[in-house]
């Protein structure tokens, strides 16, 4: 019933925020405009800058895989990371994708499911903690920019609430991780499960720290990537932004288009650009909506191939597709039982 009213919730506030954004006739005759007069060469520029998100990703996800142990064929590891991609994109909350691919990859390595859920975990967390250090150097050198309306300073102070609040919560992982506190929280604490599986996660990453180097080097070439996509389908509908600027928006975006508020961040995603660009770069707002828009149909184009696989895919020793709901207590189980034996 939660999930339900969850879902519930986040389509009628999609609804919502999209009628708000869509609604005016003039702004739509202004997206109409905009999109004749496109320069699509960038929409080609962005797509080849999302596959370097894909690509990115992979690697890091490749180097983590590596660290335990886990050799798959090449087929195999590309195949798991498309589904990831496709489910993350297309499912609430983003991060269907990674039940999907902690499930999944539990079925390939037999005998190694600890090594299997820990990599997804700290695969995560490694992209996470890249997009902290560069927001944290973006908005430090754009802030005040960034806070002069009172609009954009709203959204400046829920991105720092958001990226606080993980910041904290990683600092706790690490002060439990390097006390050995984690077994010793009470079986009902919040989060307990997790947090022991982080701590067993930092402890075989810090060992093989080069490899952690790579994957937060692999995170940030990600995360750039990523701004890179929604800055050349700016250029293409012949925004006027500089680089550091449009940067330095990109992870309020990011970060509150994230949040399981809307679906998939539809409609926040339009009403970010709108305030932001057209506040601080004098992008008309049509323009601000229709970058807002366009970036993500360019990421949907993207992950779509993960589908095509997913209805290819066998699983080893597994006949046929399970329901994700399935998937979902089988990896929450196999994740306690783990948190017990370690």
């Amino acid at each position: 019933m939660k999930k339900i009213l969850a879902a519930v919730f986040q389509i009628a506030v999609t609804l919502a925020v999209l009628y708000w954004v869509f609604h005016d006739p003039q702004k739509r005759a202004q997206m109409g405009v905009a999109l004749r007069s496109a320069d699509y060469r960038w929409v080609a520029g962005a797509i080849f800058a999302y596959l370097m998100v894909e690509f990115a990703a992979a690697v890091r996800w490749h180097i983590l895989l590596k660290v335990q142990r886990i050799h798959l064929s090449l087929p195999r590891v590309s195949g798991l990371f498309l589904i990831g991609m496709f489910y993350n994109q297309f499912l609430p909350g983003g991060t269907g994708g990674d039940i999907m691919k902690s499930y999944l990859l539990l079925k390939e390595t037999p005998g190694k499911a600890t090594g299997a859920l820990l990599a997804v975990v700290f695969d995560r967390m490694v992209g996470l903690v890249a997009l902290i250090a560069i927001t944290g150097i973006l908005i430090g050198l754009r802030y005040r920019w960034l806070t002069q309306l009172p609009e954009t300073r709203h959204l400046v102070w829920v991105l720092l609430a958001v990226l606080g609040s993980a910041v904290l919560m990683l600092l706790t992982s690490f002060v439990v991780s390097g006390a050995n506190l984690a077994h010793k929280l009470p079986q009902r604490f919040p989060g307990r499960e997790k947090l022991i599986e982080l701590s067993a996660a930092y402890h075989l990453y810090a060992h093989h720290w080069r490899a952690t180097l790579a994957a937060f080097g692999a995170s940030l070439v990600a995360h750039l990537s990523t701004f890179a996509t929604f800055l050349c389908v700016a250029y293409a509908f012949r925004a006027k932004v500089a680089v550091i600027d449009f940067f330095a928006i990109m992870p309020i975006e990011r970060t509150i288009s994230s949040l399981p508020i809307s679906f998939a961040g539809v409609g926040l995603r339009e009403k970010i650009f709108q305030i932001m660009l057209h506040g601080l770069c004098g992008v008309p707002e049509a323009v601000a909506v229709l970058i807002g828009s366009m970036s993500f149909l360019v990421m949907l184009v993207c992950s779509a191939p993960g589908g095509i696989v997913y209805f290819f895919y066998k699983p080893s020793g597994q006949a046929g597709h399970v329901k994700l709901s399935e998937m979902r207590k089988e990896v929450a189980t196999l994740e306690h039982e783990i948190t017990e034996s370690e």
